[in-house]
């Protein structure tokens, strides 16, 4: 059965409460806010007041950037929120790119493959404390001793662990270690730091689908509208991704149309990716309802 998680940023503390009571009502899986430290909220702070007016919504980062982000720290977080919440707690973790980030935590920005190790063993250690281990790790990208996460202990005997990102050696990881990958089809990171190119031709993510085979996939849409003219929505992200408004109609990165021609679109992806999940942004968030009756 597809699932459906809805990715959202706080504006105000009424517009947020509202949003993750209308969210869990309206059929939404999990409630997810991103993580782009002096852009954004704190994400696992926004999640905690979404868990005290919400009793079965899941809740997690999408995703915390694992460059600037301290595995202890970031551990404490996420029980914290597993606990508030009564063992709803995601953990989502990705590369990060903004090189804004770590100048404002006065780092650096390192090359690929550091943010690459970097990734993978805050992920590890996180996991770790979270599952109470004791974290010893001595690495030119991560260092700490003797660390546990003695209190507080999460509700979950496991928390998930959710995967974001489309470097191909971290979605090699991620088929082995996360619960769910999250699916944006970005590449490159773009001159302004924040924009990336698209990989959105079908042979792309067929190349980038392969070695997860059997993993929970999630694809983070760009796109949601409902509409009777699907080619006049889709005209502009044409014209920016050099795509045809038929290619752009199979992307699973791209949701438009009427309703049941999303619904098949979304069958679609399961036949030929094995996509199950989509996370979408706040133009669905009243749509879900009839999308969810249009796939039953």
């Amino acid at each position: 059965m597809t699932a459906f998680a809805f990715q959202a940023v706080p504006q105000n503390a009424a517009e947020w409460i509202q949003t993750a009571r209308t969210a869990e009502a309206n059929g939404f899986d999990t409630l997810l806010t991103p993580d782009h430290p002096g852009l954004g909220p704190a994400p696992h702070v926004a999640l905690a007041a979404a868990a005290a007016v919400t009793s079965t919504i899941k809740l997690g980062a999408y995703v915390v950037n694992a460059g600037v982000r301290e595995p202890m720290l970031l551990a404490a977080d996420v029980a914290t929120l597993d606990v508030v919440s009564g063992g709803r707690a995601l953990l989502g973790i990705g590369a990060g790119h903004n090189p804004a980030e770590w100048e404002w935590v006065g780092q650096t920005r390192p090359d690929v493959r550091g943010r690459v190790d970097r990734c993978i063993a805050v992920a590890e250690a996180t996991r770790r404390l979270l599952a109470g281990d004791e974290v010893t790790v001595d690495s030119a990208v991560l260092r700490m001793t003797g660390a546990r996460l003695t209190a507080p202990r999460p509700v979950q005997e496991k928390v998930p662990l959710l995967f974001g990102g489309g470097n191909s050696r971290l979605l090699r990881w991620a088929a082995e270690e996360a619960d769910i990958v999250g699916l944006s089809g970005l590449g490159k990171t773009k001159a302004d730091g924040r924009d990336h190119e698209v990989r959105w031709r079908l042979d792309q993510i067929d190349e980038h689908v392969a070695p997860l085979r059997g993993k929970v996939l999630e694809a983070l849409v760009q796109q949601f509208e409902v509409t009777d003219d699907a080619p006049a929505a889709l005209a502009e992200f044409a014209a920016d991704t050099g795509l045809t408004v038929d290619e752009l109609r199979q992307v699973p990165f791209i949701l438009v149309g009427t309703i049941e021609e999303i619904a098949g679109q979304i069958r679609e992806h399961e036949r030929r990716w094995g996509i199950t999940r989509y996370a979408l942004r706040p133009p669905a968030l009243d749509h879900l309802p009839a999308l969810l009756k249009a796939l039953a």
